[in-house]
């Protein structure tokens, strides 16, 4: 009798847990950590993003995960299951559900003060910027001149053009060395002058040029521009930013990660 009745009362739990509806729109999450909380809105231009993370959220992923790396200034990071009850000193960031999302850059999502971004691995392993299936960060930064996003546009352009350039010569590698290797110095020269121009027309067709929206945003509440178009943008901070200031200050190590550990979770509030 007393199995079937915990067996029953069981079954009544299990169905009185509210179902998960994907897809839904205007969703807000609450993160809970010893510092207080904060309530995050996600955006509903990464759809792909957005229903990840709600689907994580329910099914309670992010619970007891730690805020593992923290830069003052820049960022802080959190997301990673292997935080679960991780040593002090453990170097932290490699941990996910086992799968990737695709990039979903989208224009008018930027990196301004305060919004959630998903991490990812390297261009080098990931030319497709995809996001990590968990780890994500909210963006603290700083406020810039006009002055110093001229510059730091110029220094974006130029890393730009300098990775089309590696990207289109690699392509050609095997006909420049060939032409090279016979000789051929005229049609080296051609080649040459062909990967300039291809790499023109795509530097062109794909110049980084700050919007009027990034550039008031960037010299009033601050962010990290040179992360714009790198990792996706899918939610931003709507209550609670004085929060993760709080965090970002805190005492940290060599990989960045705090002496103390700051945990988290997070629920559904809408």
């Amino acid at each position: 009798m007393k199995k079937l009745l915990y067996l029953a009362i069981g079954s009544l739990l299990i169905s009185c847990q509210p179902k998960l509806e994907l897809g839904k729109k205007d969703r807000i999450v609450e993160v809970e950590t010893q510092y207080g909380n904060l309530k995050i809105k996600l955006y509903d231009q990464t759809p792909a993003h957005r229903d990840n993370f709600v689907k994580l959220a329910h099914q309670k992923y992010f619970d007891g995960t730690l805020f593992h790396r923290v830069i003052d200034g820049f960022m802080v990071q959190g997301g990673d299951p292997d935080s679960k009850g991780a040593k002090s000193g453990r170097h932290l960031g490699e941990g996910g559900p086992g799968y990737q999302i695709p990039a979903e850059f989208v224009p008018e999502l930027f990196h301004k003060r305060g919004v959630l971004a998903a991490a990812r691995e390297g261009d080098q392993n990931n030319p497709e910027k995809k996001s990590s299936g968990s780890q994500f960060y909210i963006a603290q930064g700083k406020v810039y001149t006009v002055g110093e996003l001229d510059t730091l546009q110029m220094k974006m352009n130029g890393k730009l053009k300098s990775s089309i350039f590696k990207t289109v010569q690699m392509e050609k590698a095997e006909y420049l060395s060939k032409c090279q290797m016979e000789g051929e110095i005229e049609k080296l020269n051609e080649a040459i002058e062909q990967i300039n121009s291809e790499v023109d027309s795509l530097f062109l067709a794909s110049k980084i040029s700050l919007t009027k929206e990034q550039i008031e945003a960037y010299t009033t509440v601050g962010g990290i521009p040179h992360l714009d178009r790198n990792y996706t943008v899918f939610g931003e901070v709507i209550e609670g930013m004085d929060l993760i200031d709080s965090i970002a200050g805190v005492k940290t190590d060599d990989f960045d990660r705090p002496l103390d550990n700051i945990e988290m979770k997070i629920k559904l509030l809408k």
